[in-house]
């Protein structure tokens, strides 16, 4: 990684094209294209790198901790490009990884079944939890991502979500009539708001408060191949509040 970074300067591009999707009423996402400078430097060190499985949460596949100065380098495009659109006024905190989606659909627990939320804690007013997405793929087949909100009341999603973390699947599936598999779109329980398509060497930065998921509607693709699969480096971030 430090001959990759050496080699790309700074490794993000200085002048990506950068735009802004509306999600809801007070909500956006900023999309940063042509992000990197050298994507693929960054995708072959992935693919010479092990990957392991996650720990303590449920993402459907493969993780790898970014090198700090590349983590560093992430949060500085969060600064220059998003947090003030997403409400933030400085990061507190921030995590970065790769990530390689992996799981076929019938292998997937309930609560991979339905979109999430990014929330390292409960969410005082005072703080901003904000996520991003690198795609480091060419065939946008392999998915993009999608933001919902809830059909249902806060009571009863929050149970939902809760089941989903403790109930077996056959046992979810019969009381909330949810199948398993990636979500692709609406159900019962949560609307699609706004899609963004995956792109070749698109970053796009959102509230990791709202509803959001993975649009893998072809789960036939998936690889762990960093090369061939559903590469991504992903970006947590904790922000202190605008002042409104």
């Amino acid at each position: 990684m430090t001959a990759w970074l050496d080699v790309a300067g700074h490794c993000f591009n200085p002048t990506p094209s950068v735009s802004v999707v509306q999600i809801a009423r007070d909500q956006v996402c900023v999309v940063v294209d042509d992000a990197l400078s050298q994507p693929e430097g960054l995708i072959e060190w992935a693919a010479e790198q092990t990957f392991e499985l996650p720990r303590g949460y449920p993402y459907p596949g493969l993780i790898l901790e970014a090198p700090q100065t590349l983590s560093q380098r992430v949060t500085d495009q969060f600064a220059q490009h998003a947090r003030r659109l997403l409400g933030g006024r400085h990061t507190l905190d921030f995590f970065v990884r790769l990530s390689l989606a992996t799981l076929p659909p019938d292998l997937l627990e309930p609560v991979q079944w339905q979109c999430h939320r990014d929330r390292l804690a409960a969410e005082p007013d005072r703080v901003v939890y904000a996520a991003m997405v690198l795609y480091l793929f060419r065939n946008p087949a392999l998915g993009g991502t999608s933001f919902y909100t809830p059909r249902q009341p806060a009571t009863e999603t929050d149970r939902m979500i809760a089941d989903s973390q403790t109930l077996g699947p056959d046992e979810f599936r019969a009381r909330y009539g949810l199948q398993p598999g990636y979500m692709v779109g609406s159900n019962g329980y949560f609307e699609r708001m706004a899609q963004v398509p995956a792109a070749w060497n698109r970053m796009i930065f959102y509230d990791g408060g709202l509803f959001h998921s993975a649009d893998i509607d072809e789960p036939s693709l998936l690889s762990a191949d960093p090369r061939a699969g559903r590469l991504t480096l992903n970006g947590f971030f904790v922000c202190s509040r605008n002042a409104r």
